[in-house]
């Protein structure tokens, strides 16, 4: 039986200014300046990078394939305090769309401004906090006249300087809210009614581009809605309207990594299994990779309980070095899509193939045709007749036919190369003569100058300048004794001390923050100093109610034989913040104004460490390669990579051969490092007509780069098939 769907489109046209482009959409997909477009693109985050790596970051995205890049816009960054705007360095939004822009990119701007993706306290600047009346993402005056004010603030800026495609610029959509249909139902009635009137906002903002509204399927109109999420080809529920296209806005190449977790990895042949299907499946036509390049979370920008590094396992790791298969395997995935337009322009029709085997078709008048062959068994290859021949299919994979005779990609056969990361030591740093220490003060109540007769909530009372909050008092003893001390707390990590000695730490985890820490603890008789050091791994990024969260201690408790005494409401006395914070002991000059000891292992638990040494080391540059001597292992299956596509090529009825393909090879090294070597070994002849035949190549790179006067060396390797 053959489906044949006819997609019925109305055309929605956003005007563009004098020098732009129209930029339009219907039901098939979103229109350039009347022609059809089915980009690819991948989020890089700005902030989550230096200045200095945007330009390389960018163009690795392009040579993987992309037609645009991604980003959130970072409120809390950009307005630390009300009306106090910083787009400085990694803050220079302006900056790092220009250089998208220079490099032919489209771009993606995901506003928000509440923005989650484990961002500390998702974007939003904690002084909103301190707003009276406000309740945070509903139809609440408050909330919407400073969300207005920034996302204006935004708009303004890149009108300002001709950013939007409707001006000539790269920005192709543009994002209002966050996934916000997760929490629309905790706000009843201020539900709906705020999506109503965001999507109004924006689109009175009048930015010659489309908006677009992820995981929020009642977007109102012309607002498009879009899929977050793995299997969006399977998921989602499309658009909702005939007249818009189907946009993923995030297809997770990886899981964000939590302290406490093992890493999860997703690969890159279901990664590309998933885009070819919604291709089909749902008339895709505009797909985002969340993350590209994932970066660091530097400083205390990371939500509550994620790491430092963010989507390390994304094509472009953490220091934006290329990882293999996935971004070899997906550019390879984009270079097959993109070898015909008649997926844009033809008619679709599907027929069955098999129980669980179908194929997709697409054609024109003029004859052109493409086809998608799917094998949704999850477990068994299959062999399938379309056209009067015969195609293996592996397990859950989709092959491509940009001809509808000659296979140019399946999901499933990965021909890119493996790669591996390794590190070399540079610098010997652990000898104690080199460490030096600082022992951080252990307050007590008669220290603190805030005081209260209760419990403070911790967010509330740091304003988020530290995620360290004394708890300090004073505790009358009658006689020496040993008792248990009972903290709950709501999270995220907790030390007990007594008379300025550690008696106990406990923590929370992930999706549980709180805790209880109950240990025994020495009194003497008379005062004893309890000083409790709570301690937040990030702010919350996510929920209904924001606002309301409440971290630190919430209860204390003392028992003594049978008698249980509660400390909650006793007189306490704070201290935001540790003194080598405030001192800025992580700074150079900072710990240059303090007096450090000699290393000493048995010194108190609360301690400052500093080293120096000549080698001034950076993350980036810190990098090095494998070995060729080193054992390699290389896995190598058909077909090889998709360079070009010619369909004047004669097929000879090899469907699985892949005609036409040139592949080629590049050599390259790290950025400030050159060529010094190229060894080469070659098995087989390089028309690569079996799976033993392969050449290698090995790039010794060095460098002496200016600011560590080290020698550096690398190896990066590139496997080429015929």
């Amino acid at each position: 039986m053959v489906v044949v769907v006819v997609v019925v489109v109305g055309l929605v046209v956003v005007r563009a200014a004098v020098g732009g482009v129209d930029v339009t959409y219907d039901g098939r997909s979103v229109i350039v300046d009347g022609q059809r477009k089915l980009p690819f693109s991948g989020s890089i985050h700005y902030p989550r990078s230096t200045p200095q790596m945007w330009p390389s970051l960018i163009s690795k995205a392009k040579a993987g394939g992309l037609d645009a890049i991604d980003t959130y816009v970072f409120w809390n960054l950009h307005e630390p305090q009300p009306g106090q705007y910083d787009f400085s360095g990694r803050r220079d939004i302006v900056r790092f769309i220009k250089e998208v822009e220079a490099q032919g990119l489209y771009v993606c701007l995901r506003i928000g401004p509440f923005i989650e993706s484990e961002w500390s306290y998702g974007g939003l600047p904690f002084w909103l906090h301190d707003i009276p009346g406000i309740v945070y993402r509903s139809d609440n005056e408050p909330f919407k006249f400073y969300m207005q004010n920034f996302t204006k603030k935004i708009v303004d800026m890149m009108k300002s300087e001709k950013l939007y495609a409707s001006q000539g610029g790269p920005i192709l959509l543009s994002q209002i809210e966050n996934e916000y249909e997760n929490v629309e139902k905790a706000f009843h009635d201020k539900g709906p009614s705020y999506v109503r009137w965001a999507a109004a906002m924006a689109v009175g903002l009048e930015t010659g581009v489309p908006w677009v509204m992820c995981k929020q399927d009642d977007a109102p109109d012309p607002v498009i809605n879009a899929c977050n999420g793995m299997r969006c080809g399977e998921t989602f529920v499309g658009p909702n309207s005939p007249n818009k296209p189907a946009i993923w806005t995030e297809n997770w190449t990886h899981f964000y990594d939590i302290y406490g977790n093992i890493t999860k990895i997703r690969s890159a042949q279901d990664i590309a299994y998933q885009v070819a299907l919604f291709i089909v499946k749902m008339n895709g036509s505009y797909i985002n990779y969340y993350m590209y390049h994932g970066g660091t979370n530097f400083g205390r920008t990371a939500s509550s309980f994620v790491i430092t590094s963010y989507y390390d396992q994304a094509p472009l790791d953490e220091y934006g070095l290329i990882r293999q298969p996935k971004w070899g395997h997906l550019k390879e995935l984009h270079a097959a899509v993109k070898c015909s337009d008649t997926l844009l322009y033809g008619q679709q029709s599907n027929f069955s193939l098999g129980a669980l085997q179908e194929a997709y078709v697409y054609s024109r008048d003029n004859r052109e045709c493409a086809a998608f062959l799917i094998n949704t068994d999850k477990v068994n290859d299959a062999e399938v007749q379309f056209q009067n021949r015969t195609y293996q299919l592996p397990a859950k994979s989709i092959s491509i036919l940009p001809d509808c005779t000659n296979v140019a990609f399946n999901t499933a056969k990965v021909s890119t190369q493996m790669s591996t990361r390794s590190r070399q030591k540079a610098v010997e740093l652990d000898s104690p003569e080199i460490w030096k220490e600082w022992n951080e003060a252990i307050p007590a109540f008669d220290d603190s100058l805030l005081r209260s007769d209760s419990l403070l909530e911790q967010m509330n009372t740091t304003k988020d300048a530290s995620d360290y909050l004394w708890y300090t008092a004073s505790y009358q003893q009658s006689e020496d004794s040993q008792s248990v001390i009972t903290v709950n707390s709501h999270g995220h990590v907790l030390h007990t001390f007594v008379n300025g000695a550690l008696i106990g730490s406990a923590h929370g985890t992930f999706r549980n923050h709180s805790f209880t820490l109950e240990t025994t603890v020495p009194l003497n008789s008379g005062l004893n100093n309890i000083s409790l050091l709570s301690n937040m791994v990030g702010l919350p990024d996510s929920g209904a109610f924001m606002e309301r969260r409440a971290a630190g201690l919430h209860t204390v408790t003392i028992q003594e034989n049978e008698v249980v005494k509660n400390l909650t409401n006793y007189s306490w006395g704070y201290q935001a913040g540790l003194l080598g914070e405030r001192l800025q002991f992580y700074t150079e000059e900072g710990s240059s104004h303090a007096q450090w000891l000699n290393f000493n292992s048995s010194s108190q638990q609360l301690t400052w460490y500093k080293v120096k040494h000549g080698l001034m080391v950076k993350v980036l540059a810190g990098i090095i390669y494998q070995d060729p001597s080193s054992n390699l292992q290389i896995t190598y299956s058909n077909p090889p990579p998709v360079v070009s596509w010619r369909r004047e090529m004669p097929s000879q009825n090899k469907h699985e051969k892949h005609h036409g393909r040139r592949p080629k090879v590049q050599l390259r090294c790290p950025p400030k490092r050159n060529i010094s070597k190229i060894l080469f070994a070659s098995f087989g002849s390089p028309s690569g007509r079996n799976e033993q035949e392969l050449q290698l190549y090995y790039i010794s790179c060095f460098a002496l780069t200016e600011d560590d006067n080290n020698l550096h060396s690398g190896i990066q390797y590139t496997v080429l098939t015929g």
